[in-house]
């Protein structure tokens, strides 16, 4: 008899009227703001400007779907392709079933697009949102407590997670691999958080090392689960898809560090200032105010040709000076020219 175990919900969707709510979709839900919510903290902090994370998230979000959904349809294929399958159920995404590596790859794309867009730098903005992708996959995998899925082998353990019997799975209690990922990301979340304060992490290392963390958690995870999978050489597809991985991310970091060492200084231009992306064409303020210092030391020109006579000037007063165009003079000296 289990003494204790961790229950599963009786079912992941709950009706409001015609209106489905699923604790699936919560979960990702949830777990996207987190990121954005989190990684918007660590733009600023960075000297972005607040809002940028979330106008990247716009295209990151929807490609990451995307790319999470077609990556599991993929390498799960015979689950909506064989022999008694709809293919159909290939877009039921909200019945599970989102692979990590499809997610982060298209969602690269995706944000990329966005960064450029921004003229920002798509390593700075992966650095600022790694530890809050972490926290989303910590959110996430509790998506799949609430569809029964992704757990391991039986087991009799106090956390056991128990499992009732439906399509492809038996009654029972087992390994909830799902809290162990979701634990194992907290955890890589802190870490990334840690070091990037510690080393001051830049030019995408503390993306390439959330990447790397993650990855030697859900190798030996992966190993523990029981739901069917692709093998190749004994080891299952994912755990070699971890492998590659984690191997990528590391020479990265290596390499990196060597070629790019430090932070970023500036992360995000301003637009809105003179020469920024929006006022390329605008003169610099430094030659703006050497402009308006010469145009004030300029002479200002003569109205005249005359010299300008005043009362209290003698020199002037005796010997005015006549121009021939002026017609009040030459009627004054008209009687003595008669007289002469």
């Amino acid at each position: 008899m289990d003494l204790a175990y961790i229950p599963s919900p009786s079912t992941g969707v709950i009706h409001l009227g015609p209106i489905p709510l699923r604790g699936y979709a919560f979960c990702i839900i949830i777990g996207v703001f987190v990121a954005v919510w989190l990684g918007n903290r660590r733009w600023i902090a960075r000297g972005g400007k607040p809002g940028t994370v979330a106008d990247i998230a716009v295209w990151a979000v929807p490609f990451g779907l995307v790319g999470g959904r077609l990556y599991h349809v993929i390498t799960d294929y015979q689950l909506y392709f064989g022999e008694g399958r709809n293919w159909v159920d290939a877009f039921k995404i909200w019945e599970g079933g989102l692979g990590i590596w499809g997610a982060i790859a298209l969602g690269a794309v995706g944000a990329w697009i966005g960064c450029r867009l921004r003229g920002i730098p798509l390593p700075a903005w992966a650095d600022a949102l790694a530890p809050g992708i972490a926290l989303a996959q910590a959110c996430g995998r509790w998506g799949n407590w609430f569809n029964q899925e992704l757990y391991g082998r039986a087991t009799d353990l106090p956390w056991a997670v128990e499992i009732t019997a439906g399509p492809n799975r038996d009654a029972g209690t087992y390994h909830p691999t799902f809290l162990y990922e979701s634990l194992w990301c907290i955890g890589v979340a802190l870490l990334v958080i840690w070091a990037d304060r510690r080393f001051t992490l830049g030019h995408g290392r503390a993306f390439a090392l959330y990447v790397a963390a993650y990855c030697v958690g859900r190798g030996w995870i992966e190993y523990m689960r029981v739901d069917e999978a692709h093998h190749i050489l004994g080891l299952r597809l994912n755990v070699w898809t971890s492998i590659v991985v984690f191997v990528l991310a590391v020479v990265y970091l290596v390499l990196s560090a060597k070629l790019r060492p430090g932070r970023e200084a500036v992360v995000e231009p301003d637009r809105d200032a003179p020469g920024g992306k929006d006022g390329d064409k605008a003169a610099p303020a430094e030659a703006d105010a050497g402009a308006a210092a010469a145009d004030a030391q300029k002479p200002e020109p003569a109205e005249s040709k005359a010299p300008v006579l005043t009362k209290d000037d003698p020199a002037d007063a005796k010997a005015p000076v006549l121009t021939k165009d002026d017609p009040a003079k030459a009627e004054a000296d008209a009687p003595e020219a008669g007289k002469r």
